[in-house]
């Protein structure tokens, strides 16, 4: 047996260690009180549950975007595909006014909102909500969804978005 020397609990060797695994990135969108309202998470987990069908991510408490989505009667969940590449830092931007600018977009009835040529859309309701350390994990329960594989999706590694194989 080796022994292995060099661990850690430095807070910024965590934080690097952390971005070598490779996440999916997604905008969580709807209408609230009339605003369209975006926030993009690289937390995001599907399969927590098959049955009823849930998927979860990771809020940061600071985040001023959450509390604001987090009131909307649905939640649209669009995976982040090739070409939202270029637009994700925009769609993370602190001016929230221009997050869509230059974006197609689709609206459900019940307010929730999606990214046109995401490879995956999921209408979902918060479920749960967690408290972990400096973030909350929100458990949503998807109430519908909607697959196009003709769009690939983009994963955060690195902290740099990727496309897959590259």
């Amino acid at each position: 047996m080796t022994t292995m020397t060099g661990f850690t609990s430095d807070p910024g060797d965590m934080k690097r260690a952390f971005s070598g695994f490779p996440s999916g990135v997604a905008a969580l969108a709807a209408r609230v009180h009339g605003e369209p309202t975006v926030m993009i998470v690289s937390s995001f987990a599907v399969g927590i549950s098959h049955h009823p069908p849930m998927v979860s991510f990771a809020a940061q408490h600071s985040s001023t975007t959450w509390p604001v989505l987090s009131r909307a009667q649905t939640i649209g969940i669009s995976v982040l595909g090739e070409e939202h590449s270029d637009k994700a830092r925009q769609l993370a931007s602190r001016t929230k006014e221009s997050r869509f600018a230059g974006l197609g977009t689709t609206e459900t009835t019940s307010g929730a909102i999606f990214l046109d040529g995401a490879p995956v859309w999921l209408e979902c309701t918060v479920e749960h909500n967690y408290p972990a350390g400096d973030h909350d994990i929100i458990v949503l329960r998807v109430l519908a969804m909607m697959t196009d594989d003709d769009h690939n999706p983009i994963v955060w590694h690195r902290q740099t978005l990727k496309m897959l194989g590259s």
